[in-house]
């Protein structure tokens, strides 16, 4: 096992071409760095994203942008009511000529993929999707494909419109490693997205990582050092969200339908990790938890009805999680 100073002198190593990464994507997006970010830690730990947020806040170009700049292969699925589950795995086409059936291979496969308004699709295809993203596999017939490696699914909602749609059910939501809400851009940012939208200069990220690259700073992600008290600090937020009483939040109770799941845990450890490398640094504080753990858990503690009738919502609650539960 590798040593903290060791790890740390990886993450400096790899810092600049990571920065570069950054950078390149920086000519193309104006703004949204949370988003950015958040794609930077799910590319790093394996971690597939939900976005929440109105249209044409560059969701599309974010993702895009970062599969050009990787040299990765991008696909975008749109979410419709007609969607069937074969048009995003693929199916098996038969040859009258000589009564053989070939693979036709979906969407899916590809390093990054788009679910655009994954919940206008019916259940049956969010099934079929989020069944790709757990087993990094999918079954067309009898034969098996394994997905490509980065494999990373950002799947879009739109929260302001819910007509025609299918809200994904509690427990697929959770096959999500972070929902990241992204707002507006500040008036200075539209302006210049405004110039730059409207100028016959074409923008498009150049190659700046290979994909052997970012498989490297994966590598080093997983060495990042954890300690003990921080792997209990985890536990025990977790777990807050669950019996808000044994750490002094009962009057949280009323407020929680239910709390995270096993998978918030994981994932926590997961971000925090990709999240302090990004920091530059090969440990993990108890900041970097705090800083990613609103992303990692909004998703997964349901708010009861006496919550949503006081406007109440997850991060309020977790809010008041993070506050209240001892830091190492």
């Amino acid at each position: 096992m590798s040593s903290v100073q060791d790890v740390t002198a990886k993450v400096e190593q790899m810092m600049p071409t990571i920065a570069s990464l950054g950078e390149e994507m920086g000519k193309v997006m104006v703004g949204q760095k949370n988003l950015l970010e958040k794609l930077f830690i799910g590319l790093l730990s394996d971690g597939h994203i939900l976005v929440e947020g109105v249209p044409g806040l560059a969701k599309t170009t974010a993702i895009n942008t970062m599969a050009e700049a990787i040299q990765a292969q991008f696909s975008r699925i749109q979410f419709t009511p007609d969607l069937l589950p074969a048009d995003v795995i693929g199916t098996q086409i038969y040859s009258p000529k000589d009564g053989s059936f070939s693979i036709k291979h979906g969407p899916i496969r590809a390093n990054l993929v788009l679910a655009d308004e994954i919940n206008r699709a019916p259940a049956k295809v969010q099934s079929a999707l989020l069944e790709s993203m757990q087993e990094k596999q999918v079954t067309i017939g009898n034969e098996t494909f394994p997905l490509p490696t980065p494999f990373l699914v950002m799947a879009t909602q739109n929260p302001i419109e819910q007509e025609g749609t299918y809200p994904l059910p509690e427990a697929q939501v959770d096959r999500f490693m972070m929902k990241v809400v992204v707002g507006y851009p500040t008036i200075e940012e539209e302006k210049i997205i405004m110039k730059r939208m409207t100028s016959n200069e074409k923008l498009a990220a150049q190659p700046v990582l290979s994909l052997e690259q970012v498989s490297a700073a994966k590598e080093v992600v997983r060495d990042v050092f954890l300690d003990d008290k921080l792997y209990d600090y985890i536990a025990n937020l977790v777990a807050a969200t669950r019996e808000p009483s044994a750490f002094g939040l009962g009057d949280l109770k009323r407020y929680i339908e239910y709390g995270a799941s096993p998978r918030a845990s994981i994932f926590l450890v997961k971000a925090s990790k990709a999240f302090a490398f990004l920091q530059g640094r090969g440990y993990v504080t108890p900041q970097d938890i705090k800083s990613i753990g609103t992303d990692v858990m909004r998703h997964r503690v349901a708010v009861s009805y006496e919550a949503e009738a006081q406007d109440m919502t997850s991060d309020d609650i977790l809010m008041k999680i993070f506050d209240k539960v001892d830091v190492p």
